[in-house]
């Protein structure tokens, strides 16, 4: 029985501890272009939608594209120790995209990609990231362009 007086962040900590990391037998190598010339995209295990995009589910492993020029995002994390406070606020503590913007330009960056994605990070069976939506997820940025990503874990 799970003792629901300790907090269920420290309830996931505690399993987490007994995760063993995977182990690739060759993992990738790559030798980035300088970040003056590179396309940035935001990843985010914030489950971000906009309002017509289905809502993220318990064990939902599949990704929602974010587009940048909008500004209807919605918070479908549903973690009770996600304080949804500062989103509300500002939008860029989950989702940097304006402070990408300003990066870009200011010449720090090359360019704001037009597609951004976002994952539910509450997971705990990550296998479908692992071998499906995140490989998926990963051509989707490749095939716009995207050189590097930033990642907005929550």
């Amino acid at each position: 029985m799970t003792d629901l007086s300790t907090p269920s962040s420290d309830r996931v900590k505690t399993f987490m501890d007994g995760l063993e990391a995977a182990d690739f037998a060759e993992t990738a190598f790559t030798t980035p272009k300088p970040l003056s010339e590179s396309t940035v995209a935001i990843l985010t295990s914030a489950a971000l939608h906009h309002p017509e995009q289905a809502q993220f589910d318990p064990r939902d492993t599949s990704f929602r594209q974010i587009d940048p020029s909008r500004r209807d995002f919605k918070l479908g994390h549903w973690s009770q120790d996600v304080d949804q406070v500062g989103f509300a606020v500002d939008h860029n503590v989950i989702f940097p995209i304006d402070r990408l913007q300003e990066l870009a330009d200011q010449g720090v960056i090359g360019a704001v990609s037009d597609v951004h994605l976002a994952y539910a990070g509450n997971q705990f069976e990550v296998q479908g990231i692992r071998m499906d939506s995140g490989p998926e997820g990963a051509k989707v940025l490749l095939d716009a362009g995207v050189d590097v990503v930033v990642l907005t874990p929550v």
